[in-house]
């Protein structure tokens, strides 16, 4: 085995650590950035697992270009092209590291930091993976990467456009992910690749349904960073003008907008269940991968109707009991497609309708 010194967020070097097989340091990396992914993702089969973590560490990785304040537009454009491009084998994975990493502020959390040190052994174990899987990450992260930027060089605190702003940011951040996630299952199980044509919109609308949930949550995250993703019109329409927005400050008008997002995160994430439902039954891992992410959406969404006036994303957190009863639910329910029907059923239980536009 290899010893390395590795180096904290200030750039004091550290004592030497042996160096981990890659298995065991893709899962200390993965803890380190995402305890929820951490717990979803080893339900996949062995080798889809190592895949998907090793995507989720890439995603990370332009993410964390993403959230760092220390960096201007112009600077996170050239850095995510410098990212996609080492991950296309087209430039070096180590002069990116080197570039990023002393640029990251206090904002960026430790294990994030690390995680760009390491950026060039997370991109040699992609360079390491079938063809198919190698180039359904790095079209991921090219669009990932595009798109992120360009809604950072119109970040504000006074929300997107419109929803169909809304629509184009959750692509970029989550729906691609999903087709991502869709090629890598069908390449792992040809009774899925069956269904590939299904599942590809369907996919973009889970990823929309997930990232509108964690949207709604970190409202406040968001607005303390200058940061707005919901859309103007929407609230426009309820009454509510979004350059008001401040926590504490609840008004029903601004409910009543709030209102309408979780009907349309609902809606998609009812198409998230008629993507799970297209996944074989036999490949149960694969859909307690989807029904974990689905539960605790619909779960999140439950807290933030019943506290419309939340100012913390803290306080619609879905509770580890929550959590533990979505694994248990999902266990029993993922082999059957009635049981599976059921549990999105009682889990969605006092929603407001899903939005009757998504289909």
């Amino acid at each position: 085995m290899l010893a390395h010194t590795t180096l904290n967020p200030a750039g004091a070097a550290e004592r030497p650590t042996v160096e981990l097989p890659d298995d065991e340091f893709q899962a200390r990396m993965l803890a380190g950035v995402s305890r929820t992914f951490a717990l979803t993702i080893p339900q996949l089969p062995q080798d889809l697992a190592r895949v998907v973590t090793n995507a989720y560490l890439l995603c990370r990785i332009v993410d964390t270009i993403e959230d760092e304040p220390a960096l201007s537009a112009e600077l996170k454009r050239s850095l995510c092209a410098q990212f996609v491009a080492a991950l296309a084998g087209n430039a070096s994975a180590e002069r990116f590291s080197a570039e990023l990493a002393p640029r990251l502020s206090g904002h960026t959390i430790p294990p994030a930091h690390e995680l760009v040190r390491e950026s060039a052994r997370v991109i040699s174990i992609t360079h390491r993976f079938t063809r198919p899987q190698q180039e359904a990450l790095c079209t991921c992260v090219r669009v990932m990467g595009q798109g992120m930027v360009r809604f950072q060089e119109d970040r504000h605190g006074r929300g997107l456009d419109d929803l169909a702003a809304l629509d184009r940011y959750c692509y970029y951040v989550a729906g691609v992910v999903g087709e991502m996630l869709t090629r890598l299952f069908c390449d792992h199980s040809p009774a899925a690749a069956r269904n590939f044509n299904l599942l590809m919109p369907l996919a973009v609308s889970f990823g929309q349904g997930l990232q509108m949930t964690n949207i709604l949550k970190d409202i406040w995250e968001d607005l303390n960073r200058g940061a707005c993703w919901l859309p103007r019109d929407v609230f426009a329409r309820a009454g509510f003008d979004l350059s008001n927005l401040n926590a504490g400050a609840y008004t029903e008008s601004f409910g009543r907008g709030l209102r309408q997002l979780i009907a349309i995160a609902h809606g998609h994430l009812e198409n998230a269940l008629r993507y799970t439902l297209l996944i074989p039954a036999r490949e149960t891992g694969i859909r307690n991968f989807c029904l974990w992410g689905l539960g605790m959406a619909l779960l999140t969404l439950r807290k933030i109707v019943r506290h419309p006036d939340f100012v913390s994303g803290d306080e619609v957190k879905i509770s580890r009991r929550s959590v533990k009863a979505v694994v248990i639910a999902s266990r029993l329910a993922a082999g059957s497609d009635l049981a599976v029907k059921l549990m999105f059923r009682l889990a969605a239980l006092g929603l407001p309708p899903a939005h009757s536009s998504i289909r």
